[in-house]
C-alpha cells in the first residue's frame, strides 16, 4: 500500500540509493516476488508494488534461446506491457495516493531461471517437476541467472543488465526437501528451479554458494545499485 510505502520512506528519511542518485521515490516494482520486495528493503529502497502480468510462457524459445538473452528478454516485456499501461492512464488506481502516470518514476522489472546440465528451468508445473529438478542438483550444480531492468518515466530512458550465481548442494539433497517445504507453506512452486535457497530447509544442503545469495533469490543488489547509478547518469 501506498500508506505503507511512505512510511517506510519517512522512516528511513533520505538515506536510501534513490535519493543518493536524485531518482523519484518510491521506485514502482512491477513485481509480486516476495523476495524481490524483500531485497528492496534490505537495500532500504522505498517502493510501491504494481503488477500487469504478461505471458511469459508464450515468449522465447527455452530450449534455443541463452538464459541470459530470454531473462532480459523477459523483464523488457514485462516493462514494456507495464509502462504502456501506466501512460494509458491504466494504473492511477494502483499508484500510490496523491500520485498520478504524469508524475515521474522509476519502474523496476525483473526475470530470473535456473540452468542446469544444459537445460532452462523456470518455476515448476507441479510437485513431482520440482521433485525432478531438486534431485538433479545433488549431482551437479545449478545456477541463477536473473536480470534488471530499471525504466525513468516519463523520459523512458531505461538500463539493464543480468547477474549470475552458481549454487553447489551436497549429496544429502533428494526430491522430499519439496514435501517438507510444501508442509511449511513454502511457495516452492513459485520459485524458479523450485530453488528457495532462504529457508532452512533447503540452506542446511548447501556447500557452497559462487555469487551473491541475493542474486540466487531473484534480484541481485550489487546490480541494483550500478543500475541506479547508471540511471543517473544519463
Amino acid at each position: 500500500s501506498k500508506d505503507l510505502s511512505t512510511r517506510v520512506s519517512l522512516k528511513m528519511g533520505k538515506s536510501n540509493p534513490l535519493a543518493e542518485n536524485n531518482l523519484p521515490e518510491p521506485l514502482l516494482l512491477g513485481s509480486g516476488s516476495f523476495t524481490r520486495k524483500l531485497i528492496l528493503s534490505e537495500m532500504s529502497i522505498p517502493y510501491h508494488k504494481i503488477v500487469r502480468e504478461i505471458d511469459e510462457r508464450g515468449l522465447g524459445d527455452r530450449t534455443k534461446d541463452a538464459p541470459r538473452d530470454l531473462v532480459l528478454m523477459l523483464a523488457k516485456a514485462k516493462m514494456d506491457h507495464l509502462v504502456t499501461e501506466i501512460q494509458a492512464g491504466n494504473c492511477n488506481n494502483d499508484l500510490p495516493s496523491g500520485f498520478s502516470s504524469a508524475d515521474e518514476w522509476v519502474v523496476l522489472t525483473g526475470d530470473q531461471v535456473v540452468t542446469h546440465s544444459g537445460n532452462i528451468l523456470e518455476k515448476p508445473d507441479s510437485v513431482e517437476q520440482a521433485k525432478e529438478f531438486v534431485t538433479g542438483y545433488a549431482s551437479s550444480p545449478c545456477s541463477t541467472v536473473g536480470s534488471c531492468v530499471l525504466t525513468h518515466l516519463p523520459s523512458g530512458i531505461q538500463v539493464s543488465g543480468v547477474d549470475t550465481a552458481t549454487i553447489h548442494f551436497k549429496p544429502t539433497i533428494t526430491g522430499d526437501i519439496i514435501d517438507n517445504l510444501l508442509k511449511e507453506d513454502a511457495p516452492v512452486l513459485s520459485c524458479a528451479g523450485g530453488l528457495m535457497i532462504e529457508h532452512p530447509l533447503t540452506r542446511e544442503h548447501i556447500d557452497r554458494i559462487e555469487g551473491t545469495e541475493d542474486s540466487v533469490m531473484g534480484l541481485s543488489k550489487d546490480l541494483v545499485t550500478r543500475l541506479l547509478r547508471e540511471l543517473r547518469q544519463k
